[in-house]
């Protein structure tokens, strides 16, 4: 024998059937070409002017290489190249066992 709903989640069904279906009418696209042309696309635009100024500002020096014992451990060679650098090896970003790889331009 099925058990009757509790008069709350009958409520909560019928808002969110009714909410489903309000779309429909062509209001809801409206809505959300407006969002995207008034919020999301500014947006993105102050988003990539505020990378472009830190971009300007940034340092682009590397950080005093440490060797740390803990980090950048090879026991043995990588498969490819000559074996020192990973798959995804930036000289710019990414130091060797024994410190970066020379003045960058």
């Amino acid at each position: 024998m099925l058990e009757m709903a509790s008069p709350a989640s009958m409520v909560a069904r019928r808002a969110l059937a009714a909410a489903s279906h309000a779309g429909h009418d062509g209001g809801s696209v409206r809505t959300w070409k407006i969002l995207t042309f008034v919020l999301a696309l500014p947006g993105v635009g102050v988003c990539m002017a505020n990378a472009y100024l830190k971009m300007q500002h940034h340092p682009h020096e590397n950080p005093e290489f440490v060797p740390y014992p803990h980090l950048r451990i090879r026991t043995k060679k990588w498969p490819w190249g000559d074996g020192n650098h990973s798959l995804f090896h930036n000289p710019h970003t990414n130091p060797l066992p024994d410190g970066y790889e020379g003045p960058h331009h």
